[in-house]
């Protein structure tokens, strides 16, 4: 397989997906706006952060004022689950210069790897595997941004005052609930959703950490209790 054709064959294997995840794009950009974050920051976020549910709490956390470290703590949280895409595809990429590793590493999210991975795992196992995951890769960052700026630039146009606060739990009730396909999927979610209402008085959305930690811990017992 040629350098090319792989390419080719992550950037198709995503597209279908980004269908999906362009109209979050769009809405994350409106969001942003009007928690006060300005157009070319929240623009930027996308290139940066490039992490969709970790954009929309920053956007959620900058609009209650909340400090910078727990913006910080906030993020690292909700994307511990890119340690485990990392340590996944580690053993088939691990013969690559350091500077093909870290360009994967930026690009690797839920859905590259969920396009890439049955391609990575494929036998016999290509040498060109890692253009695989790159076309997933860009080709999900490349739509991401587009969408992020359409957001931002409808967003600019709507009234300041203009309230979609129901926008951002929408938008992970839609992210979520596809993801739930198995007993432990749906504990995890139920406990967090419950501890997240329970704490909602909590000063800045500090009990989303409490509801995620709760979510993790049920979601883990759930699955030892399975296995065993």
């Amino acid at each position: 397989m040629t350098r090319s054709a792989a390419f080719l064959l992550g950037t198709r294997a995503l597209l279908p997906m980004l269908l999906g995840v362009a109209p979050f794009g769009v809405i994350y950009g409106v969001v942003a706006l009007q928690s006060g974050i300005p157009p070319l920051a929240a623009f930027l976020m996308s290139s940066l952060v490039f992490a969709g549910s970790a954009q929309f709490l920053l956007a959620q956390l900058v609009g209650a004022g909340a400090p910078a470290l727990l913006m910080v703590g906030a993020v690292g949280l909700i994307n511990l689950r890119h340690a485990l895409y990392s340590a996944s595809v580690a053993p088939i990429l691990q013969g690559l210069p350091r500077r093909w590793k870290l360009l994967l590493a930026y690009l690797l999210t839920d859905e590259a790897y969920a396009a890439a991975i049955p391609h990575l795992l494929a036998e016999p196992r290509s040498p060109q595997a890692h253009w695989i995951l790159f076309g997933a890769g860009f080709a999900l960052w490349f739509g991401w941004q587009l969408s992020t700026l359409v957001g931002v630039l409808v967003g600019a146009q709507l009234p300041a005052d203009l309230g979609l606060d129901f926008a951002l739990p929408l938008t992970f009730i839609a992210i979520v609930v596809p993801l739930i396909d198995s007993r432990a999927r749906l504990v995890a979610a139920l406990a967090a959703g419950a501890v997240a209402v329970l704490l909602v008085a909590l000063p800045y959305k500090t009990g989303l950490f409490a509801a995620a930690l709760a979510g993790l811990a049920a979601g883990a017992f759930m699955q030892g209790g399975e296995k065993s």
